[in-house]
Parts: C-alpha cells; sequence; structure tokens
C-alpha cells in the first residue's frame, strides 16, 4: 500500500510544506520518502506501483551504490574459490583488479587475501562506485564505457571491464542489491584494425631461426607448443598420464594458472585429444628419458624444481632472450597456438577438426580468426566456370 500525503510545519526561518509518500515493499518493510513538489512524488508513486506490482522494487537498491555491489561480489567469488568450485586465483585478481582501477578507483573496499599489497591504480577518474544502484541507468554505464576508452583503455580491456561489470550487477540482482542487470548488452566498438580478431602466424623461417637459437631443453618446448597448439596453462599443466607416446597423442583436461591452481581447462571444447607427429613424438621421448620427472603424476616440462613452470617467469628468462641470438622481431608465446592452427589448415584440415584440435568453443571463433587462411582455390576454381558459363552466352 502506498499513499501521498502533505506535511506543514514552521520554524525560526518560516513556513515549510513537503509530500512525503509512504509505501510498503514486497516483503512487508515500510518505506518512507520526501520531495518537495507534489508531481515529483505522484511520479515516484507510478514507478513504485509498476516495480513492485511486477516484483521488482529492491530497497537496497536506493542505499547501496555500486562499490557496495563490488564488494559483495568479491565476497562472493571468494567464497567459491575457497569452495573449490571453479573459481581461480587469476579470476579474482582480475576482477578485483578491474574493480580497483576502473570500476570504483576512489575506494578501498576490494576484499583481499592476507599478503596481498594494492598496486598502483592507473589514475582513472570515471569511476562509478558512488552510483546508487537504483540510479545506474545504461546511459550511465556507456559513459563510463566512453571515458575509459578517452582514458586510453583498449578494446580488449574495455570489453573485459564491461564483462566484470555485468558479472557484478548480475550478482546484485540475485542478491536483491539491484532492479536490473543494466550493463548487460552494452556493446564495445573499435576502429576496423582495432576490432579485427584476425591473427597472423609467425613465419617459417622466425621460427627456425628461434628453434635453432635454443638450448635442447627448450627447445622441445617450443617444438610441442607449435606443433599441438596447446595454450601456455594447458602445457605447463600437463602431465605424462596424459601423453600416450605409443598412440601419438596427447590428452588435454586441465590447466594451470600463475599461482600453480590446477583447473579444468577454459571450456568444455578445451577438454580434447591432440594428435602428435612422428617426430615430436620421438623427441618426447628421448625428452622423458633425461627428465627427472618420469613418472606419470610429474609435469611433462617442469621448472627446475620438479613443480608447474611460471609462465611469466619463464618468459622473461628464456623466451625473451631467445629473440636477441636469433635477432628476429620478438613475439608472444601465444603465437606459436597461432604457427600450429596455422599449419593444420595448411594440411588440409577442415575448419570443423581446426576447431576441435584447438579447443574453440565455437565455430565461429575458429572462423573469425583464422578464417583468412584456409586455402580459396576452390572458391576461385567454381567463379572460373560461372564466368565461362557467362561468356558463352555473349
Amino acid at each position: 500500500m502506498a499513499k501521498i500525503k502533505k506535511r506543514s510545519w514552521a520554524n525560526a526561518s518560516g513556513k515549510h510544506e513537503a509530500w512525503q509518500l509512504d509505501f510498503t515493499d514486497r516483503f512487508g518493510k515500510r518505506h518512507r520518502e520526501q520531495f518537495s513538489l507534489k508531481r515529483d512524488a505522484e511520479t515516484r508513486l507510478g514507478e513504485l506501483q509498476g516495480t513492485t506490482r511486477a516484483g521488482t522494487y529492491r530497497a537496497l537498491a536506493d542505499k547501496s551504490d555500486v562499490a557496495a555491489a563490488c564488494k559483495a561480489f568479491c565476497e562472493y567469488m571468494t567464497e567459491r574459490a575457497d569452495r573449490k568450485e571453479k573459481v581461480t586465483e587469476t579470476y579474482l585478481r582480475t576482477t578485483r583488479q578491474h574493480c580497483e582501477n576502473y570500476i570504483d578507483p576512489l575506494n578501498e573496499y576490494v576484499l583481499r587475501r592476507p599478503g596481498i599489497v594494492r598496486k598502483d591504480t592507473i589514475n582513472f577518474k570515471g569511476g562509478i562506485g558512488s552510483i546508487k544502484l537504483s540510479d545506474l541507468t545504461a546511459a550511465r554505464v556507456i559513459k563510463f564505457r566512453d571515458d575509459m576508452r578517452k582514458h586510453g583503455a583498449g578494446i580488449v580491456t574495455t570489453r573485459r571491464v564491461l564483462g566484470t561489470l555485468s558479472r557484478i550487477l548480475k550478482h546484485a540482482v540475485e542478491s536483491d542489491m539491484a532492479t536490473m542487470n543494466v550493463a548487460k548488452g552494452i556493446r564495445v566498438i573499435g576502429t576496423r584494425d582495432e576490432d579485427s580478431e584476425r591473427v597472423t602466424p609467425p613465419a617459417k623461417a622466425d621460427l627456425a631461426a628461434l628453434l635453432k637459437a635454443a638450448q635442447p631443453d627448450f627447445k622441445i618446448r617450443i617444438q610441442f607448443a607449435a606443433a599441438t597448439g596447446l595454450r601456455a596453462s594447458e602445457q605447463w599443466a600437463l602431465k605424462w598420464s596424459r601423453v600416450d607416446l605409443q598412440a601419438g597423442k596427447v590428452t588435454v583436461d586441465s590447466r594451470v594458472d600463475a599461482f600453480g591452481n590446477i583447473d579444468v581447462t577454459k571450456s568444455s571444447a578445451g577438454m580434447r585429444t591432440v594428435p602428435i607427429g612422428k617426430a615430436i613424438v620421438e623427441q618426447l621421448a628421448a625428452w622423458r628419458d633425461r627428465s627427472k620427472q618420469k613418472e606419470n603424476d610429474g609435469f611433462v616440462f617442469p621448472d627446475s624444481r620438479g613443480g608447474f613452470t611460471r609462465h611469466t617467469n619463464y618468459m622473461k628468462r628464456n623466451w625473451t632472450p631467445l629473440f636477441i641470438a636469433a635477432d628476429v622481431e620478438p613475439i608472444g608465446w601465444h603465437a606459436l597456438r597461432h604457427y600450429a592452427v596455422s599449419t593444420w589448415i595448411e594440411a588440409g584440415l577442415q575448419p570443423k577438426a581446426v576447431q576441435t584440435l584447438a579447443g574453440h568453443a565455437s565455430y565461429a571463433i575458429t572462423m573469425n580468426r583464422y578464417g583468412h587462411l584456409f586455402p580459396s582455390d576452390d572458391h576461385q576454381s567454381a567463379f572460373d566456370k560461372i564466368a565461362a558459363t557467362l561468356a558463352k552466352t555473349e
């Protein structure tokens, strides 16, 4: 039930009047709001009648701001991680960074584990942490997106931050903190070059130069990555129990993050079996013979202590210096995955097979990134025949 009534009072400064709106939400809790103009009170009454009838009114939305929603989401995801519910430490840290650097850079709200110190921020001034959830609109999120872009955030970063914000608001809706997820569906459109997903694999000559300059123990890691297309997190998590040298195949079903947490692959499509050629099988067999981690539960590519390879440190110590020794332009380790996919396409594998072997979640991902690499000879031949047929009709 909701009603509007006029209130009048007098004090030393004179006579005053206001319009008071009393209502009860769907949980039976009473609320009181005051307005200086009657029409504002009536507008608010209309909003409440619609939202309470639809069951969408959230009392907490009038009290909680975006920063509170961020905090609640971080706490929730931390609890899920503690319960081993497929939430990695890397995901938690990325979420906190998005909140600290962009969504609410002015507040110290993020739940941190002991010993984790906040790093310097990027000095972004367009945060939305202080906005009440009841006042947050799609238009305000769009302005937030545009402010990020003006500040210099790339299209990938902007998309990821908006994705984090959308998940935060989704959790807020589920927790009765917000009425709706206004960040859902907000698009980020970049320039033509910026928005392209097409990849360019490394040149064969450059890879040959890198392999020639690499030490034997590092060379096998590069060759394996360039042949199987495994992501770094998948390669460093690989154990001998998942390598079948007799059949010449590798089973991919796990990944490791920067903190040593072993988890399932990035998506269900990531769980796959990848064939390995005879030359790589022979090199892996020789590698296992001289490795200290020969047992089935040992890492195929361990660090010097027998544990998982810490990707960032390994790249700094081995990958980056290799470009100087090989005298080639630097590329990222992930480019080896692109190289593998390009060789599969060159060898004649069909797009669907490439999608499966690469562990892509959808066919669209494969074609958006690698479609331009598939041979077009058949297409050209078809158009030549069409043109020839039309020419005969002249």
